[in-house]
């Protein structure tokens, strides 16, 4: 399709080129019936569903994007397929698993051989928008409009790339990209239906948070989870050699704030966090840097005095309190956001006519197993937010049930905007169980697949399928092992059942499960 006409422009066109006027009354009806909505597509960087209240945690509020749920639908099983940025990112534009659109991992460039969801919306006659992150390394040429971070982007005073030039900001990243999102929503073609996607930096490591958030949680403990201080008896060797401890692995300076420090007493490993550290504080201006200084000078200055006293359980729930509150600190900045998007909505008088999706590239470990980072298949990390608004014809609610992934998204928001769903995505539209309906042949479980190792972090490569009930994960590579876990009777997936006789039938189910997926997806043999 070209694009988009009005009412008037399409009868012109109709009678000069002699349309019949039965088939001409007909037509018009039917443009008058489907008004195309526009798409605002929020999406965060590692945000778990454990940091938005609505999905039943308290860690802390956030009134805003629980406002979304309760205006709208939330998923509580919504999942990604490949547990890290690019390749999540990737398969929500092309609907496609990571070895079929080729980013596998991080360090790939995005090269698209197939027309993704911008441009397949463009056909459909909408114009298109990306503010914020992209971080899929080649240039967002397929939007019509684009101001993103290169890279993974700065929290204070960031660089973007606008429409190919690189220019910097003044101020904090989540409300740089909020105020230019709404710019170009002021300053849009009005006559045609919009997509924009709104892509947030945070809560990505290093957690910086804004100057107004910084006392947020100051005299407060949060909860640690209660499987912090896992052992990971009975997981296969790659829950143990993984480098995402929160004790072990956390940079003091760089992703902690401790600051500053002794640089003659530093090991080779927190030399390596204070250079990253110097790199982005010294982005802030003189005023900002003063305000963090003030922020966190006594805290570290306690922490100088009274560490060494510690025990290595005291040390670590006090990395952990400084990585939490750090990391919600900066969610408060993305709530605020939605708000202020939700209030343009609703002043401009476009809330009735608008998809607003709220939802991350993956989940994130916040604690979890003493971790912080994503990658595995493990629930925290595989588990993602997912939440959609739209006033007209969608059911308001909880869907618990249904099992959607990340690849489902494109074609989903292609039917809802009326466009043709391509043979080749490997998703499949939920608008049916967006409108409260029964789907009868509904996925019962789904495919996953890891491959960024050797690199940061050291998650050992594997792949797997989770059912309602059952998962089971496959280790491959430099290591062979399996996990089969029990998500009801064991949730927290301590307890590694592969090897128990009782689920010797389920075991063999779920094996079957995966190489029937990895047919069907056709996953490369050299991959698995």
């Amino acid at each position: 399709m070209g694009k988009k006409i009005n009412r008037r422009e399409f009868i012109k066109q109709a009678t000069v080129t002699g349309l019949a006027l039965p088939q001409l009354v007909s037509q018009v009806a039917c443009l008058r019936k489907f008004k195309q909505p526009n798409i605002i597509f929020i999406m965060a960087d590692d945000h778990a569903c454990r940091g938005i209240s609505c999905y039943g945690d308290r860690l802390m509020p956030t009134p805003n994007i629980d406002r979304l749920a309760e205006e709208g639908k939330r998923f509580d099983s919504f999942f990604t397929t490949n547990s890290i940025c690019a390749p999540s990112r990737a398969s929500i534009l092309t609907g496609q698993y990571s070895h079929r659109h080729g980013v596998i991992d991080n360090r790939l460039e995005f090269k698209p051989r197939r027309p993704t969801l911008p441009q397949l919306l463009q056909q459909a006659g909408y114009q298109t928008a990306l503010v914020g992150k992209w971080h899929l390394k080649s240039s967002p040429e397929e939007f019509d409009y684009h101001f993103v971070l290169p890279g993974q982007g700065h929290y204070y005073n960031p660089d973007f790339i606008e429409q190919g030039q690189k220019i910097q900001e003044h101020g904090y990243v989540t409300k740089i990209i909020s105020e230019r999102a709404i710019a170009w929503l002021k300053a849009r073609d009005k006559q045609q239906p919009f997509f924009l996607c709104v892509h947030h930096k945070a809560p990505h490591r290093n957690w910086m948070p804004d100057i107004e958030f910084l006392d947020l949680f100051r005299d407060q403990n949060l909860p640690a989870p209660k499987t912090f201080f896992d052992d990971y008896q009975s997981r296969c060797p790659a829950a143990k050699l993984q480098e995402m401890r929160i004790a072990d692995h956390a940079y003091l300076a760089y992703d902690l704030k401790l600051f500053p420090l002794e640089e003659r007493q530093l090991t080779e490993h927190e030399q390596t966090g204070w250079e990253y550290w110097m790199n982005v504080f010294g982005r802030l201006t003189e005023g900002q840097k003063k305000a963090w200084e003030k922020a966190y000078r006594d805290e570290n200055e306690e922490f100088k005095l009274k560490s060494k006293k510690w025990t290595e359980e005291e040390l670590a729930l006090w990395k952990y309190q400084r990585y939490i509150k750090d990391y919600l600190r900066t969610v408060a900045s993305i709530d605020q956001s939605v708000g202020q998007l939700l209030e343009f909505l609703e002043k401009e008088g476009l809330a009735e006519n608008t998809v607003v999706i709220y939802t991350s590239d993956q989940g994130f470990f916040l604690g979890e197993h003493g971790w912080f980072d994503k990658r595995f298949m493990y629930e925290p990390s595989l588990r993602t937010p997912l939440i959609i608004r739209y006033p007209e014809g969608l059911e308001k609610g909880v869907d618990r049930e249904n099992m959607i992934i990340n690849v489902d998204l494109a074609p989903t928001l292609l039917e809802l905007a009326g466009g043709e769903i391509p043979c080749w995505m490997q998703g499949r539209s939920f608008k049916k169980i967006l409108q409260g309906k029964k789907v009868s042949d509904w996925r019962q479980s789904f495919y996953y697949h890891y491959y960024e190792y050797p690199a940061v972090h050291a998650v050992r490569r594997h792949c797997g399928v989770r059912s309602k009930r059952y998962k089971l994960i496959h280790y491959y590579y430099d290591l062979e092992c399996w996990e089969l876990f029990d998500l009801e009777r064991d949730p927290d997936e301590l307890n590694n059942c592969y090897g128990d006789p009782e689920y010797q039938e389920i075991k063999d189910r779920l094996a079957q499960e995966i190489l029937r997926w990895q047919t069907e997806l056709g996953v490369p043999e050299d991959e698995i």
